[in-house]
Order: C-alpha cells, then sequence, then structure tokens
C-alpha cells in the first residue's frame, strides 16, 4: 500500500503552476508539490516574494521560476504563461489559487472595488485555465485545480461580489471539465476558513473557533491532501467536481 500511495502522489517530472503562490495557501501547496517531486511556477504581483519561494523550492533540488502578474489582467496573464511555457515547455498541473475578499456593505461597494474583485476571482482564472486548458488538451493532458470557497455555497452578507465570482469559477470547472476533457480534468476545492495572512486582520475569536463541525478555521498546510490528490492519478476518474475542505461548513 506504501508503494502504492508513493506511486500516486510521485510528481517527478511533473511542472505545476500556482498562482497566488508566493503566500498562504498557494505557498503550502507550491512547498508540497515540490517535496513531492515537482518543479514549479510562482505567480504573484510581488516578484521578490515569489523568488524567495522559488530560492525555498530550489533548495529541495526542483526547478522553480518566479514570475509577476496580476492575474486578474489579461494583459499580463497572457505574457506569463508564454514566459512559462518557455521556461519550462509544459505545464501540467494548474492551480488558480489568486484571489481577494473584501468584506464592504452593499451599499457602499464601488464600481473599481467589484470589477477588482470579479477580475481576480474570475475573469482571471477563466484566461489562465482557458488558454493552458487548450494547451494541455492539444498536448498530453493535465489537471486544473482552481480554488473556490464556501462563500459561493453558503453566500454570506458584506461579500457578495466575491461569493458571486467564486459560484462563477464553481461553474466554470464544470464547463471547462467537459470543454477540454477528457485530456484534462478540472476540479475545485471549496476552501473553509483558513489561518493564511488575512486571518491576521480578525477577531481572535474568529481565529480560535469557527461555525463548522470542527468548531475552529483550517491551518494552511491542511489544504494540501486534497490538491495533491485531485492532481495525481489518485484522482483519475474524477473531474468537474467540488471537494469541499471547510471543516463542515
Amino acid at each position: 500500500m506504501a508503494d502504492l500511495a508513493s506511486r500516486l502522489f510521485d510528481f517527478t517530472g511533473k511542472t505545476v503552476l500556482v498562482t497566488g503562490g508566493s503566500r498562504g495557501l498557494g505557498y503550502q501547496m507550491v512547498k508540497a508539490f515540490a517535496e513531492q517531486g515537482a518543479d514549479t511556477i510562482i505567480v504573484s504581483r510581488k516578484l521578490d516574494a515569489c523568488e524567495e519561494v522559488a530560492e525555498e523550492v530550489r533548495s529541495l533540488g526542483r526547478k522553480a521560476l518566479a514570475l509577476s502578474a496580476h492575474c486578474g489582467k489579461w494583459e499580463e496573464i497572457d505574457p506569463m504563461i508564454e514566459k512559462a511555457y518557455e521556461a519550462f515547455g509544459k505545464i501540467d498541473i494548474l492551480i488558480n489559487n489568486a484571489g481577494m475578499s473584501p468584506r464592504v456593505p452593499s451599499h457602499e461597494v464601488e464600481e473599481s472595488l467589484f470589477d477588482s474583485v470579479l477580475n481576480l476571482n474570475f475573469k482571471g482564472p477563466f484566461r489562465i485555465g482557458a488558454k493552458i486548458g487548450k494547451r494541455m488538451a492539444d498536448g498530453d493532458g493535465g489537471s486544473i485545480i482552481n480554488i473556490s470557497s464556501t462563500g459561493a455555497l453558503m453566500p454570506l452578507p458584506q461579500v457578495v461580489p466575491y461569493s458571486g465570482a467564486k459560484a462563477a469559477l464553481n461553474a466554470m470547472t464544470v464547463s471547462f471539465a467537459r470543454e477540454y476533457g477528457p485530456k484534462v480534468r478540472v476540479n475545485t476545492i471549496s476552501a473553509g476558513p483558513f489561518l493564511t495572512d488575512i486571518s491576521k486582520a480578525w477577531p481572535e475569536e474568529m481565529r480560535q473557533s469557527a461555525d463548522n463541525a470542527l468548531g475552529r478555521p483550517g491551518n494552511p498546510e491542511e489544504i494540501v491532501t486534497a490538491a495533491l490528490c485531485l492532481a495525481s492519478d489518485a484522482s483519475s476518474f474524477t473531474t468537474g467536481t467540488i471537494l469541499r475542505v471547510d471543516g463542515g461548513s
């Protein structure tokens, strides 16, 4: 059984691209895939932060590329994708993780904020997923994992643009699974509250407890198993699905 697990979760020779990969859940996934043998492409707006993570990956003996791009702007997304393929020749696993979730009373949301939230959480992942998904489908296939939120399944007040964008991301997952299958599998991780950088602004009570079955927020590393599983051959018959990693919300 151990040998089977080792084979299923061996990503040696694979290349994974993670948006928002310099911190939070993205960083945890970058580190996990590198530890399992994958070469990694780390993307975020802050190149220095991406390069720090890339150096950590290289210290494990893997190849790593740091790229700066605003993942809500197509004029920055397209060159980023080209640079990634120029460097590695392929992308086997794409993780659309970059996002933002400002809490603002709906009547105070300005159009610029509304557009920014939708751009980063849906418009950008659509472009990245479509462009890379097509290349995967025309090549040797691959796996796309979209990081969504329980906010799309159980919407909360004051985060309506975010919840709507993540609901659109969930719908996109099903559509892409059919459009780019059978060679490309597309799945969603619906994440609950996690103690990432954003949680530093939470009241202490929210950091200690949550309204879910486990009664607490998740630690960032607790996202890792779901991502590895969905990207691996262990999930070879799983596509177009939403996997909830939310403590039983």
